[in-house]
């Protein structure tokens, strides 16, 4: 039989209770450690760098920028009333449709001396009217064009100084003084002619660009049918993606400047008898509610 004496009994208690209380100050130091949040990533990086990480709680939002569940009063973008447009950007309320069964057609970034007596002439053959989006420089270049427009029927649409898409990330007052100074470039041609309706740059919609057009007295408008004619597809492709896409309360976005809009003119004469026939093409109001 093996004895053990009374030193090595001894030191073997001794451990057994020197292990007993590093664990329970290990739970005990664990329990006093608030859990940290969660990290996950943003996104991968498109330089081959790792993706950048973050707390899962976002940060608060600057004042004054709805989050993606906050409302930003009423809105057309999609029925469920979320301000965003099929591809998820947001709308903040611009008007994508009349809001009654007629049809809208609008031209953007003009006016253009070589298009838009062209687009005009077109639209005065088949008696329809339309809303012209026009820039501010293009405008104080060619007031007649502008006076033209007028004098047909058709209604004008603030579409920014320099056709800025960035305008809606900048300050409040500068925002202010580019739609004041394209404002004053239209009335500088036709004094009397109303100007309700505001068209934001590539549809670059941000909260702050809607808050002060609606401070200056003017709708958001966006759009429902895009044929992409800034991009010059050709006419037969312009034609075929409105004529496919149209439907009673439509707003379709046209141009009649910014580059060779041949195209675009071309298509209308082809969609015009067609859409005449189908639908009735108004001018937007001058009194949008």
């Amino acid at each position: 039989m093996i004895r053990v004496n009374s030193t090595a009994r001894a030191a073997a208690i001794v451990t057994l209770v020197v292990v007993a209380l590093l664990g329970s100050a290990y739970v005990l130091g664990r329990s006093l450690v608030p859990e940290q949040p969660r990290r996950h990533a943003t996104g991968a990086t498109t330089n081959g760098d790792e993706p950048h990480y973050t707390d899962q709680l976002p940060p608060d939002e600057p004042s004054g920028t709805p989050s993606a569940s906050q409302s930003t009063g009423p809105t057309e973008a999609g029925q469920d009333g979320s301000g965003r447009d099929a591809s998820g950007d947001r709308l903040f309320g611009a008007h994508t449709g009349t809001g009654s069964d007629r049809l809208a057609l609008t031209f953007d970034d003009g006016p253009d001396p070589r298009y838009t007596p062209q687009v005009l002439a077109a639209l005065r053959e088949y008696d329809v009217k339309a809303t012209f989006c026009v820039v501010g420089e293009n405008a104080q270049n060619h007031p007649d064009l502008i006076q033209a427009i007028v004098a047909d029927g058709h209604t004008l649409c603030n579409h920014s100084w320099h056709h800025d898409v960035s305008l809606g990330n900048k300050s409040t007052d500068q925002i202010r003084a580019d739609l004041l100074r394209t404002n004053a470039a239209i009335r500088a041609a036709v004094p009397e002619a109303p100007i309700v309706w505001y068209r934001q740059p590539g549809g670059a919609w941000t909260y702050p660009v809607v808050s002060v057009a609606r401070q200056l007295g003017m709708t958001p408008l966006h759009w429902s049918v895009d044929p992409s004619d800034w991009q010059a597809p050709g006419a037969g492709k312009i034609a075929a993606t409105v004529s496919t896409q149209v439907g009673p309360g439509s707003v379709v976005l046209l141009h009649d400047a910014g580059g060779d809009r041949q195209g675009t003119v071309d298509a209308l004469r082809r969609i015009l008898p067609e859409l005449s026939t189908h639908f009735e093409l108004e001018a937007l109001p001058t009194d949008p509610t």
